[in-house]
């Protein structure tokens, strides 16, 4: 069980150093084009590591990683599903899958300053609620 803790510890430090580097969201209205992609990636990279760490709850749990067309989402609710991860968890998430998904389909043109502010805000909020859940999913494993 230690390599599983070890394993999430480890995806939680790269999460807290793509969130260390993302600028506060009051800065995001005058952020070049440029800048604005970088800030689009950090984001990225933060739900990145959050499957991460949802996978690997699954892994402790011997249950599936989903593996359909929407196996993103399906991630997400399998581990409410399973109490792994709290509803409200599961909501704060969520916005960010959203993004993951406008993101690795769009063009860093079509980025806008506006709605990713909200983003930028509440990261720390869904990433704070992510580690209290995973925290209390291993004390019980």
């Amino acid at each position: 069980m230690a390599d599983i803790r070890e394993r999430i510890q480890a995806e939680f430090e790269n999460i807290e150093r793509a969130l260390s580097e993302l600028p506060d969201a009051d800065s995001v209205p005058s952020l070049s084009s440029l800048e604005l992609a970088g800030v689009a990636t950090l984001i990225h990279s933060f739900y990145n590591g959050v499957e991460n760490v949802l996978k690997q709850l699954l892994i402790s749990k011997d249950l599936a990683i989903p593996q359909s067309s929407s196996w993103h989402k399906d991630l997400l609710q399998t581990c409410v599903c399973e109490g792994l991860i709290s509803e409200s968890t599961a909501k704060h998430l969520g916005r960010y899958l959203g993004f993951r998904h406008f993101f690795s389909h769009a063009y860093s043109f079509d980025l806008d300053k506006t709605r990713m502010i909200p983003l930028v805000k509440q990261i720390r909020a869904a990433y704070n609620s992510l580690v209290k859940d995973v925290q209390e999913t291993l004390e019980h494993l």
